[in-house]
């Protein structure tokens, strides 16, 4: 009886091990790929391939080894069994998150075949809502936010219920500026789910809207939840990032640092780390850290940072070797599918052809990617290239949509000024230094000197210090949440009389609405404590 019974329990784990194996235990990407473990007796820890399995599924940081593991051990076994739907499906999500892992957009085509196979096996969201959930994935990270909006809400579409849907579409709704979908997608997922990985989302989507002490509380949270030293990594690297927008660089410091403690490997902690360091006057220090991120995973954003500190040291070769990594590498990324053109404008604005630029990125405002990042970039691009009357509008609307930030509230502010509309250009100056004093080694020094060129504010004050030349204090928003600590992001300025014949209407708020810019404030669920 015993032998038998030993048998019996030798069997069971054969088949545990196999189930393990060909993912029979596992869901896959973006609620199809979530791991289940088994509660039996004595089951074995999940191996790398399992890990990898949890953690691209939940939309989780996964460590490079545990991907390395997963693609190794689907392609082995797709050569065997290639009409497996589900597995071309984990292929292909995995793929993506390998090529978000090492900064290696090649791996984005293979991704794209290996989803595309998966729906050629079995078609269609209901019947295979992971292939479709993971080429909306690779949609948002080529950053083509109006594919992975289309792929997601077909998945959502197909069952309002799968949690792991809502993140990605929050991801592209941001990408669009559609602020007020983000904010209901955001809704819906902590209806259906809680966790780090929903911690997370929250936090970023509550720093876009200005609610910096709530983003803190989630990514604090997500700290205290992390049940792996990359999910760990992830939620210091976003406190860092919070830390560093409010001009706190040696608390940034700190997360960046205990970030790299715990994942040595976390390159965005390490670039984080040296745009601290630059802040900190450590220029050696941020050189070599800029140059290890850089060796490691070759983002053409970090080629961006490392050339404008050493154009603000003089160091003026370096720079020019910098800015040639950044053309390569966008150049590379294009031909897998990648959409760099606002980092390219960005470029382009400040070291290159403005009116490039404006080309670029009202090519990307027709695609309908009107983003508060997208909205400064152009407002800065035409300013630069001459016609700062139309670049207003779109530069109230990334200063006026809720995200705290040190570069746009500078961006504004000089455009004011040369305008002549020295009151709300003083106002937008002063909050960018208060915001961030050093938020960028070659922009910070001449915030400071634009507020010297203005001088002291008159006795009594301008007609416009109410911020857009009319004397008409700022009033509340129809959509701002009904909270009395609500943060100024939700309130908007009466509407600015024209500034230039050529000036545009505001632009809308979304893609698909014609709201004016004075109200876009999302409608997020109210933080049970706000704090800001």
């Amino acid at each position: 009886m015993n032998a038998k019974n030993t048998m019996n329990t030798q069997h069971t784990r054969h088949i545990k091990r196999a189930a393990l194996a060909t993912g029979v235990g596992a869901v896959l990407v973006a609620g199809v790929l979530v791991f289940v473990p088994d509660r039996g007796d004595g089951p074995p820890a999940p191996g790398p391939e399992a890990r990898a399995r949890a953690a691209v599924g939940a939309g989780a940081p996964a460590a490079l080894p545990d991907v390395a593991a997963l693609i190794r051990d689907r392609e082995a076994w797709l050569r065997k069994n290639p009409k497996d739907a589900e597995s071309w499906a984990v292929l292909g999500a995995a793929y993506v998150e390998r090529g978000g892992l090492r900064a290696d957009t090649a791996y984005y085509p293979k991704a794209e075949r290996a989803l595309r196979r998966s729906l050629d096996v079995t078609p269609g969201e209901r019947r295979n809502p992971a292939a479709s959930a993971g080429l909306a994935t690779l949609a948002n990270a080529r950053h083509d936010y109006a594919a992975a909006r289309k792929w997601g809400e077909a998945v959502r579409k197909a069952d309002p219920a799968r949690w792991a849907t809502y993140p990605v579409l929050i991801e592209a709704y941001n990408g669009l500026g559609d602020y007020v979908a983000a904010g209901k997608a955001l809704d819906k997922l902590r209806s259906l789910h809680s966790g780090t990985r929903v911690l997370s989302v929250s936090s970023l989507v509550y720093r876009d809207r200005g609610w910096r002490e709530d983003a803190a509380a989630k990514a604090d949270e997500a700290l205290m939840k992390a049940g792996t030293p990359v999910e760990k990594a992830a939620a210091l690297h976003a406190l860092g990032g919070l830390a560093w927008e409010r001009g706190e660089p040696k608390d940034a410091l700190r997360h960046y640092d205990a970030a790299l403690k715990a994942a040595p490997d976390h390159h965005q902690s390490l670039a984080g780390r040296a745009r601290v360091l630059v802040a900190l006057n450590r220029t050696d220090e941020a050189s070599h850290d800029y140059q290890s991120a850089i060796a490691e995973r070759p983002l053409p954003e970090y080629a961006l940072e490392l050339g404008e500190l050493y154009q603000s040291m003089g160091l003026d070769g370096d720079a020019r070797s910098q800015y040639e990594l950044l053309r390569d590498r966008t150049t590379r990324a294009a031909a897998d599918g990648v959409n760099e053109e606002l980092l390219l404008a960005r470029f382009e604005t400040d070291h290159g052809s403005p009116k490039a630029a404006v080309d670029r990125l009202e090519s990307q405002w027709r695609r309908g990617h009107r983003s508060m990042q997208v909205s400064d970039a152009l407002a800065w691009a035409l300013y630069r290239a001459g016609d700062a009357g139309k670049a207003l509008p779109y530069a109230k609307r990334a200063t006026d949509q809720g995200m705290r930030s040190a570069l746009y509230s500078y961006h504004r502010g000089e455009i004011e000024r040369s305008l002549g509309m020295d009151g709300p250009a003083r106002r937008h100056l002063e909050e960018a230094l208060r915001t961030n004093p050093r938020f960028s080694p070659l922009l910070a020094p001449k915030a400071r000197e634009a507020l010297e060129t203005l001088g002291e504010l008159p006795g009594g004050g301008p007609k416009d210090m109410y911020g857009d030349g009319e004397s008409t204090p700022l009033t509340p928003s129809p959509t701002a949440p009904s909270r009395s600590t609500a943060p100024s992001a939700t309130y908007s300025a009466s509407p600015a009389p024209s500034v230039a014949p050529s000036a545009p209407s505001v632009p809308s708020a979304s893609p698909a609405r014609s709201e004016p810019v004075s109200t876009p404030t999302a409608p997020v669920s109210t933080p049970s404590a706000a704090r800001n």
